[in-house]
């Protein structure tokens, strides 16, 4: 009986003991938190994609608290939420921000199976990062979309799929967030996020190519080859041509779309533009109809006349005759 008194004291005495070492040490070490995160934590979406630029909502919601602290929040966003949330997230921390554009990723690639022909089989896993390490890939054209999906694989919100006839990713703008999870899953940097564009509308050169024109244009039919023609055309200066390929600023870019009819290649897509209507076939005038030809009265001796002088009419001598 005394020695399980003995022990209940002595583990007591170890229990007690230890938690006064564990208050201690966390009054020591405790490291304070501002309450703000976790409010601002709960206004965001809790995807956790990355797309902010940080790991998680969490950091993000650190980033914007100490934002807040140092007068700004320049250049911190939550591209899912967008600006709805981004507008409570700066009413809770008492700060006001600028309303911005909203992105969609947009594929620059439009190296399709009919205009890109395969040169090469690729066999082993299929992965557009393990594929882009081993060369080119199935076809010449060292910087087009190599089909395998990672972008597919990479986005949390159902936004892009792989199209089977022509072998590209393609993105519903409806689902996407622009995130940026496909930018970074795609080796090539085919991908990009531009502004979504008033209606949807925007204009972009859909190739990457850096190689010269004849080159360029022997790997795909579609390729940009550098002429130039677009950056002429262009009267805003949103367009440039570096390594061998055009680029339109969305920045400056007006949607003239002046640059996609000069495109001798057809690399310049426009989207969601409305179709324009069919020029008017102009009208077939009927032929005119030609005015019948007036014919001379026949002028007849009079009989009087002929029998007064006993000559017959010239008809009648012929006649006899």
């Amino acid at each position: 009986m005394n020695f399980i008194l003995i022990a209940v004291l002595v583990l007591g005495a170890i229990g007690l003991i230890a938690a006064l070492v564990l208050y201690v040490c966390s009054k020591k070490f405790a490291v304070y938190e501002d309450p703000r995160i976790a409010q601002v934590t709960e206004n965001l979406p809790g995807a956790n994609c990355g797309g902010c630029g940080f790991a998680g909502c969490g950091g993000l919601a650190d980033a914007l608290v100490k934002g807040a602290d140092a007068g700004s929040l320049e250049g911190l966003a939550c591209p899912v939420g967008g600006q709805e949330v981004m507008s409570k997230v700066a009413d809770l921390l008492g700060m006001a921000i600028a309303n911005g554009e909203p992105k969609v990723a947009v594929v620059r690639c439009n190296g399709t199976c009919a205009l890109r022909p395969k040169i090469a089989e690729y066999n082993g896993l299929r992965s557009c990062a393990a594929m882009n390490s081993c060369g080119a890939g199935e076809t010449a054209c060292g910087f087009g979309c190599l089909g395998c999906g990672d972008c597919v694989a990479a986005c949390q919100f159902d936004a892009i799929h792989m199209n089977a006839e022509t072998g590209l990713p393609e993105v519903d703008e409806e689902k996407c967030v622009a995130c940026g999870a496909c930018v970074k899953a795609c080796p090539r940097n085919i991908i990009e996020l531009r502004k979504k564009g008033p209606k949807g509308r925007r204009v972009f050169v859909s190739c990457v190519n850096k190689d010269k024109g004849p080159v360029a244009m022997k790997a795909c039919k579609a390729a940009c080859i550098g002429c130039g023609k677009c950056e002429k055309e262009c009267n805003f200066g949103a367009i440039t041509i570096e390594n061998n390929v055009s680029y339109i600023d969305h920045e400056k870019c007006r949607l003239c779309r002046k640059c996609v009819v000069v495109c001798p290649t057809k690399a310049i897509h426009d989207v969601n533009f409305p179709t324009p209507p069919p020029a008017p076939k102009p009208k077939e005038t009927a032929p005119k109809a030609e005015a019948p030809k007036a014919e001379a009265p026949k002028t007849e001796a009079p009989k009087a006349e002929a029998k007064a002088n006993n000559v017959e009419p010239e008809v009648k001598k012929e006649e006899k005759a």
